[in-house]
């Protein structure tokens, strides 16, 4: 009876153990997301960082010119963009900016017509249901501290995969003396495989955003699309959302298309189809490659979990965690070997991102 009471309690406090462990992961999980978009980012720039360091160039100067690159990069675009973008959404509200005054919106309504109708009454009727100053202050407030939030999370993100290019080595080989042997190797070539399809990913998908927000809004632009560099940001930017976002940005295109013309719509729905379609059969096999070597279903349904279970922040991380759990499945259950494994390096030769 005492052998069984001692069993029964260590098999109790160990599901309690579980129990606990499980939730305050769950509790954790956006810092946990965090941490692994930023072993994504680490993994993207870590061929390049490696490959500038087997040119006398320091790691730490190394990440330090990757940093710069990618904000000097935002910058430019922001800076080529958004002024030409804010004109255009005057120019959606009306010609003369915003009105200042509730007789000057009904007057700006009145003599609108279609989506630009639709947002200056939907903004009159905001208008009409104001919030009281008190309410106001505190919206202010929840607004200030939720841009303070993300501001902490983009540096928190990008500190860890600044730490995470120096400390990988040193986890790796952690990880490797809890096991035995024999199977440190695999360990090894697992991770690096894994490191690979991420990054190629992350390169591959930053690639596609551009061309595909870049040659969108000039196509936009020759077929005389409304507020096309609006459109065309926009289609880029949900090129980073699987499946679901090709379909909301040419449903947006159509439906903005037909503010101006039904001719307007078609055209720019075959200019988004036009771009899908080089995008799947010339752009994607030939520069991502099978990168993360997942089917379009599998894609679909990660995707759509994801976003149930962890909300729309995480969509972005469902495919990089797919291509690990398929990966790991692969070499535990299929037992297949990692280091045969062909990844394309996107951006980089083989051997740098490799090394």
């Amino acid at each position: 009876m005492g052998e069984t009471a001692k069993r029964t309690a260590v098999a109790t406090l160990v599901v309690i153990a579980i129990v606990a462990a499980a939730l305050a992961l769950w509790k954790l999980k956006v810092v946990i997301a965090l941490v692994f978009l930023g072993v994504i980012i680490a993994a993207a720039m870590r061929p390049g960082i490696e490959g500038l360091r087997r040119r006398g160039v320091p790691r730490g100067v190394g990440l330090l010119v990757h940093y710069v690159a990618i904000f000097g990069l935002i910058a430019l675009l922001l800076w080529l963009a958004v002024p030409r973008a804010l004109s255009q959404v005057e120019a959606a509200l009306g010609t003369k900016g915003l009105p200042t005054k509730a007789s000057d919106l009904q007057e700006a309504a009145s003599h609108a017509h279609g989506i630009k109708h639709t947002i200056l009454v939907e903004i009159q009727k905001r208008l009409e249901h104001l919030p009281h100053a008190s309410k106001v202050v505190h919206a202010s407030v929840s607004i200030g501290l939720k841009a303070f939030e993300i501001l902490i999370a983009i540096f928190f993100t990008f500190a860890t995969a600044a730490y995470w290019i120096f400390e990988r080595e040193r986890t790796i080989d952690f990880v490797a003396s809890l096991l035995p042997r024999p199977k440190r190797k695999v360990m090894r070539d697992t991770w690096t495989l894994i490191d690979l399809k991420l990054g190629a990913f992350v390169r591959g998908e930053c690639l596609l955003i551009l061309l595909v927000g870049v040659v969108l809004s000039l196509l936009f632009l020759a077929v005389g699309e409304p507020y096309w560099i609006l459109i065309g940001a926009f289609a880029g930017i949900v090129e980073i959302v699987p499946v679901i976002g090709p379909i909301a940005a040419g449903a947006l295109a159509v439906a903005v298309g037909f503010t101006d013309s039904w001719h307007v719509a078609l055209y720019a729905g075959f200019c988004v189809l036009g771009v899908r379609l080089a995008e799947d059969y010339l752009i994607v096999p030939r520069v991502l490659g099978d990168a993360v070597g997942l089917s379009p279903l599998l894609v679909l349904v990660s995707v759509t979990s994801v976003g149930i279970l962890f909300g729309g922040f995480a969509v972005i991380l469902a495919v990089p965690l797919a291509a690990v759990l398929v990966t790991l499945m692969d070499v535990i259950v299929r037992n297949r070997d990692p280091s045969q494994e062909d990844v394309p390096a996107v951006l980089f030769p083989a051997k740098e991102a490799e090394n």
